[in-house]
This record gives C-alpha cells, structure tokens and sequence, in this order.
C-alpha cells in the first residue's frame, strides 16, 4: 500500500466520522427546536391557541413539523 492509498483511506475515515458527528449534532439541534416548541406552545393558552388558529391537540404536530418538517 502506498503512502497516497494510505493519506485517502485516512481521509474518507476522517470524513465519515466528521459526517456521523454532524449528524449527530444536528439530530441534537432539530430534537432541542421540537422540545422548545412544544414546551412553548403548551405554555398558551388555550384563546392564544385559538388566536393562532391551533387545538391543545396539535400541539405535538406542529413541534414536530418545526423541528423535522413532517
């Protein structure tokens, strides 16, 4: 093996560990924005909700759309 196969192994390696933890910082990012819509949604009032044009029961879809955009 020479010192070029060697340099390109080492460089997709590192890549997939930098893509794996970016994943993972960004799975940290999008569930930390679902927690924080939820948490403040659920803070409202029920006539704020209605003012937003929302049900206590949507709650957790509309959390989920923000952070996941499902």
């Amino acid at each position: 093996m020479n010192t070029t196969m060697i340099r390109s192994a080492h460089a997709g390696l590192a890549d997939r560990v930098a893509n794996f933890f970016r994943g993972v910082n960004e799975s940290r990012q999008r569930y930390a924005l679902y927690r924080r819509t939820l948490r403040e949604l659920d803070q409202l009032t029920d006539r704020e909700l209605t003012d937003l044009g929302l049900h206590r029961q949507m709650i957790e879809g509309v959390a989920l759309e923000a952070a996941y955009g499902k």
